[in-house]
C-alpha cells in the first residue's frame, strides 16, 4: 500500500495485509503539500504553470511527475515473475503513474487520467509488457 494513511486504513478494511511500500509513496508535491491548486494558483501562478505543462517541472521542490512515474514503474517492475497476484492500494496519482507506465505512453498522458475512488485498474504481465484493465468496483 501506499504509506498514507488513508490506503493503509482502505488495505485493512479490506482485510488486506497492509504493508507500506515507499515506491508505492503518492508523488512529493514539496512546498506545496496539503495546499488547493486554487491556492497555489493565487500564490505561484508560473510555477502551477510550469508544473502542468511538463512532466518534468517541480516548482514545489518535490518530485516530478516523471520521477513519479519512473519510481512507480520501477516498483512495478521489481514485482518477481511467478509472484502471483499482488494487490497494491494506492493514490490516484500513483495508479496514473502505473497505468502510464504500463502502456508505455508519454507522460503527459498522466493528466488525462481520471482514477475514480475505490474502483479496481489490473495490470496482469511482466517483462515489460503490461495489460491493463480499468474502472471495476472495488472488491475485496
Amino acid at each position: 500500500a501506499s504509506p498514507s494513511a488513508r490506503c493503509l486504513g482502505t488495505a485493512r478494511a479490506l482485510g488486506l495485509r497492509a504493508e507500506p511500500a515507499a515506491g508505492l509513496a503518492g508523488c512529493d508535491m514539496g512546498r506545496w503539500r496539503g495546499r488547493t491548486l486554487d491556492d497555489v494558483a493565487a500564490t505561484e501562478e508560473a510555477g502551477l504553470a510550469a508544473w502542468l505543462a511538463d512532466p518534468e517541472a517541480a516548482p514545489h521542490g518535490g518530485e516530478s511527475l516523471r520521477d513519479l512515474r519512473v519510481r512507480v514503474g520501477a516498483w512495478l517492475d521489481a514485482l518477481r515473475e511467478g509472484s502471483g497476484r499482488v494487490t497494491a492500494v494506492a493514490e490516484p496519482d500513483v495508479v496514473r503513474a502505473a497505468a502510464v507506465h504500463a502502456l508505455g505512453v508519454p507522460d503527459e498522458a498522466a493528466r488525462r487520467l481520471d482514477v475514480r475512488p475505490l474502483t479496481a485498474v489490473h495490470l496482469s504481465g511482466r517483462n515489460g509488457r503490461w495489460n491493463l484493465r480499468i474502472g471495476e468496483p472495488l472488491t475485496g
